[in-house]
């Protein structure tokens, strides 16, 4: 939608709701028309949160789509490739992943070989808390519990390769910020390796394409083993906004459990170690911020991004941490330096860029998380902050992918559904809250 939306909080919410229908495939939301042709998790997991607001029984249906891809490890993919599309209609595609050839992948579907913020277990909660019918939420749960403990196990299992307690990315795509400067050191030690598919590198690549392709290649020929990662694998990122999204789905998780009639106790000691992780490996003191970790030199990244304020999703944070953050979120390094906060990346900071995808612009995605982060700590004026610089950014340029966080223009795709869907989930939040 590139025009300007005007009129009051009903107009923004209908104009909404008609990008997640048209958006709609039958199974799953596309994350926009022609560019994202398929099912992302970390898009989808979004969607679902606005879904519960305006079609839950979709939401249903999309949350249970995305573990069509699941594979026997427990690992949800962050791509489950559409059948209906030529397979090669976008890259990487389902031959460039090769995941039939796993024995542990599923059959009769193409997906990916990698994560994403596993998202999941919170978008259910949250769905289910906002159904208001006891026995179909927990009908629902029930069927999808075993398979969110599945994912959670996986990614605590064969993806703390520190044995740390903290989840570790192999590759920036993980991240869901992909081009985020946070990966620019630990990538310049991947050995580039060129495509063999014709293309056009996406703007979240850059001139680390070929390290990307590098970086999948080697995992898919070692079969996605976790041996692979913990022993040989060059890029390996303990990332706080991946970590704080699994602290805030294992708390959720936990409540899910209790509801579908399982134990929540693992999940609360599973929350118990993510806290103390992020705590000791990815706060600096020094700096009273949250940096990612390189785990093959041991150092924090130095520059600090919007993923550094996602421990705020933590409702154990201590509170002069998050007055720290509070303190740096506000600052002329991010809020207080933009007029449409808040700026993927410290402004003060040689790699920003205004226009750079994740490397300065502002999405409506990671406005939420830290939206979210503020509402569990009860920081009122921040949540406010946010919740209307995020409403004025669609009332301006439309549901775009992305926007210029100084003039507020709309970048990227039009009609993105995860900009339409968690501005659903905003302007819902404001009512329920109001009333």
């Amino acid at each position: 939608m590139g025009l300007r939306l005007t009129g009051d909080e009903t107009a923004v919410w209908e104009a909404a709701a008609r990008v997640l229908d048209a958006n709609w495939n039958g199974t799953a939301t596309v994350p926009s028309p022609g560019l994202y042709p398929h099912q992302w998790s970390w898009d989808s997991s979004f969607v679902c949160l606005g879904l519960a607001r305006h079609r839950p029984d979709r939401a249903r249906v999309e949350l249970l789509s995305q573990f069509r891809g699941q594979w026997e490890t427990g690992l949800v993919p962050h791509i489950v490739f559409s059948s209906s599309l030529p397979r090669h209609a976008y890259f990487p595609g389902p031959e460039f992943w090769r995941s039939r050839a796993q024995p542990a992948a599923p059959r009769g579907v193409d997906t990916s070989g990698l994560s994403q913020p596993p998202l999941q277990a919170l978008a259910a909660l949250r769905l289910a808390q906002g159904l208001g019918r006891p026995r179909e939420h927990q009908a629902f749960l029930t069927r999808l519990y075993p398979q969110l403990a599945a994912q959670h196990a996986y990614l605590e299992r064969d993806r703390d390769v520190a044995g740390s307690g903290l989840v570790s990315l192999c590759h920036p795509w993980e991240s869901g910020l992909e081009n985020s400067p946070a990966w620019d050191r630990p990538l310049s030690a991947v050995e580039p390796l060129a495509s063999p598919y014709a293309r056009e590198p996406r703007g979240g690549e850059g001139a680390d394409s070929d390290r990307y392709v590098s970086l999948v290649t080697s995992m898919r020929d070692a079969g996605y083993r976790a041996e692979y990662l913990r022993d040989d694998h060059p890029f390996v990122v303990e990332d706080p906004l991946f970590n704080a999204v699994f602290l805030a789905s294992t708390h959720a998780l936990a409540e899910v459990a209790e509801l579908a009639g399982a134990d929540p106790g693992p999940h609360r000691e599973a929350a118990g170690r993510i806290h103390e992780a992020m705590l000791e490996r990815l706060w600096d003191r020094e700096a009273c911020c949250f940096r990612a970790r390189d785990v093959r030199t041991g150092q924090l990244i130095p520059v600090v991004t919007i993923g550094g304020f996602a421990p705020l999703l933590d409702p154990e944070l201590p509170p002069a941490i998050v007055r720290g953050l509070v303190e740096l979120l506000l600052s002329a390094r991010f809020t207080g330096a933009t007029g449409y906060p808040v700026p993927t990346c410290d402004v003060q900071s040689a790699a920003f860029d205004r226009s750079g995808f994740w490397r300065g612009p502002t999405w409506v995605n990671t406005n939420w998380l830290v939206w979210l982060g503020a509402v569990t700590h009860d920081l009122e004026a921040v949540s406010d902050l946010l919740l209307g610089s995020t409403l004025r950014l669609v009332r301006q340029s439309g549901f775009r992918e992305y926007f210029d966080p100084f003039d507020g223009t709309g970048r990227g795709s039009h009609d993105f559904s995860w900009s339409a869907a968690l501005v659903l989930d905003l302007l819902a939040s404001r009512r329920c809250r109001e009333a």
